[in-house]
């Protein structure tokens, strides 16, 4: 056992997979949570995965070794003001967003002394969302990426870490700064693509619907399960990561004009170099054992 009780702000796909995982590792005494939403409570009890569902996140965190953060990107601040008062001394605070600086300026003001704060961001997730959408393996070989401030506890730091390896998480460190801009190349600027090629078909009027969906190509499909991913989560990176995802964005778009310089003026050797570099990107990402050359992309639920 890692922590003797765990608070789990938000009970989404995130929170149940940590707790599901917890739970069949033995890692943690106690797990509790809390959803804003009833229906949510409700079902994180039904399902079982925590051991007492609260109303408030105030209640939730009393006494808890371990809180973790679990809600938008957005809301990390108004939480960690309603949590702040009620922490108790010697916890540790961790969040599981995907944009470290912003989330660091909204929470750590709100947060006592006494109490250990190290952000961190699992790149784990599916397309899924809700508490019925966790399972103990999802990050299994995953990365978690911590961003630990400075000046902070290195006792709390190898805690948190040992709890993510435990887990099945590979874990790294980095400076918040540079997290960002790493996740805009990665996470934050494909998933924007994604969502406008989506919203491209969907404005195309001589592509009927059914065509789109009859006659997708593996791309397209490709494009359609990053773009159905949760709403406010992905409002949020973006109005929070905006100075290192539009930076990410505008190199793209130079990219982009240099291909269409390319097709339109048949410089076939420039697209095939081209070409060539990207796909060994993506054999060092399967060498990497973050995915695999499997049809189905990686993504069967085996790995459940």
């Amino acid at each position: 056992m890692i922590y003797d009780r765990v608070a789990l702000i938000g009970l989404g796909l995130i929170a149940s997979s940590m707790a599901h995982a917890m739970r069949a590792h033995g890692l943690a005494g106690t797990i509790v949570g809390h959803a804003r939403s009833a229906e949510t409570r409700e079902a994180a009890r039904q399902i079982g995965f925590v051991d007492e569902v609260f109303a408030t996140a105030a209640e939730t965190v009393q006494g808890a070794d371990l809180v973790v953060l679990c809600v938008p990107v957005g809301a990390m601040g108004q939480v960690a003001a309603e949590i702040g008062p009620h922490l108790k001394p010697g916890a540790t605070v961790t969040d599981v967003g995907s944009v470290k600086q912003a989330v660091i300026a909204a929470v750590a003001p709100h947060l006592p002394a006494g109490v250990h704060f190290v952000p961190g961001h699992p790149i784990a997730g599916t397309e899924h969302s809700g508490p019925y959408s966790g399972f103990a393996g999802l990050f299994r070989n995953r990365w978690w990426l911590l961003t630990p401030l400075p000046g902070g506890d290195p006792a709390a730091t190898a805690q948190l870490r040992a709890l993510c390896e435990a887990i099945g998480a590979n874990v790294d460190e980095m400076e918040a700064e540079h997290h960002d801009l790493v996740l805009a190349v990665t996470s934050h600027t494909p998933h924007l693509i994604a969502y406008t090629m989506v919203g491209v078909a969907d404005d195309l009027a001589r592509v009927t619907d059914s065509e789109v969906v009859q006659y997708s190509a593996a791309g397209f499909r490709d494009f359609t399960r990053i773009a159905a991913s949760d709403p406010t989560m992905w409002r949020d990176v973006f109005l929070t990561n905006k100075d290192a995802t539009l930076e990410i964005l505008g190199r793209f778009t130079e990219e982009l004009f240099a291909l269409q310089r390319a097709i339109r003026t048949g410089d076939g050797e420039m697209l095939f170099d081209y070409f060539t570099r990207t796909r060994a990107i993506r054999r060092g990402i399967i060498e990497a054992g973050q995915d695999t050359a499997a049809p189905d992309f990686g993504r069967s639920k085996a790995g459940r």
